[in-house]
């Protein structure tokens, strides 16, 4: 296993009280393996990603385990940890207009990732910057290695992201929702770009989206988050056939299908909203918003237990849904 995350909590200090914006999140990641995580916002998925490699700020609060290839990362030393950033575990971040730098070209950008981690000469950082861009599909590298971010498109100022994040070759890529704001023709080939990526490099993958039909694409498996917990786990086939977390359940409900919502058809909704993680009750955290929800659910926090004998497929619900997913 390459990456292990167990029993991770996090949480900050706010003038409304503590908030708890991880509670106790355990999921793995594979050589090679590319894992998806989904939720609404606000259910912890970009912090459970950046307490991994300790970019999180001062005023959070972190417990419990990340080992990277059986080291430990919580608690350790900033110079260690400046160490695996980048050259270990890399990030694909939202917005590349606010993650790169307006007044430096691409190439100088690319450069600092290799000057922090790799010995090389200027004209070498040069030379690898240009690979890489041609590597994550930039026409006439040669050329846009000297753009500035504002030259280039929206979706080419994401593969620069990608330039910078793979410069290393690092052993774990997170990319925190790499096709956002993108159009469809840009979206499908950066997740051709990190599919080739980890086939090319056997770098692993977390990709953190709200789009179901990127997860449908490139995952290998799933981690669905909701309020800052894991509600269910399972290989992507299984979780798109049969989910078994009515939160799962209603995000397939609402995601639009081809043949499925035509004419007058309304996408189902889920009720409710995402609660305050002030306070992290001993219940379910789900159950305002379940159809299946009664006095258990509101007094006691499931399990994340495997479901139906599958010991691939964990769910958290003392209801589970049996019902197949219309696709």
């Amino acid at each position: 296993m390459i990456l292990e995350v167990a029993d991770l909590t996090v949480s900050f200090v706010t003038e409304s009280g503590d908030v708890s914006a991880v509670d106790g999140v355990n999921l793995d990641l594979d050589a090679g393996e590319i894992v998806g995580v989904v939720g609404e916002s606000g259910c912890g998925k970009s912090v459970t990603a950046m307490s991994l490699a300790g970019l999180l700020p001062r005023s959070a609060r972190v417990s419990g385990s990340v080992r990277l290839r059986g080291t430990e990362l919580i608690g350790a030393r900033e110079p260690e940890l400046r160490r695996v950033r980048g050259k270990e575990i890399a990030y694909i971040f939202q917005e590349p207009m606010t993650s790169l730098n307006p007044v430096l070209t691409v190439g100088r950008q690319i450069g600092e990732v290799l000057q922090e981690h790799e010995r090389l000469s200027r004209k070498q950082v040069r030379q690898r910057a240009v690979e890489l861009l041609s590597l994550v599909g930039i026409p006439s590298p040669a050329n846009r290695v000297d753009n500035y971010p504002h030259q280039l498109s929206g979706g080419m100022r994401q593969r620069v992201m990608i330039a910078m994040a793979v410069a290393c070759n690092p052993t774990v890529l997170v990319a925190d929702e790499p096709t956002t704001a993108l159009d469809v023709t840009a979206q499908a080939g950066i997740l051709d770009v990190l599919r080739n990526l980890r086939d090319r490099l056997g770098t692993s993958v977390l990709i953190i989206t709200h789009d179901l039909g990127v997860i449908a694409d490139i995952a290998d498996r799933v981690v669905v988050m909701y309020a800052g917990r894991v509600v269910e786990q399972a290989p992507v086939v299984e979780l798109f056939a049969h989910p078994h977390h009515h939160y799962t359940d209603g995000l397939l409900k609402a995601s639009p299908t081809p043949g499925r919502h035509a004419g007058t058809d309304r996408l189902q909704e889920i009720p409710g909203l995402v609660p305050v993680l002030t306070r992290q009750p001993d219940a379910c955290t789900f159950a305002d918003r379940c159809p299946a929800a009664d006095q258990k659910c509101r007094g006691s926090a499931p399990p994340l237990t495997a479901s139906s004998g599958s010991q691939a497929h964990l769910a958290a619900c003392w209801h589970p849904t049996r019902q197949e997913a219309k696709r």
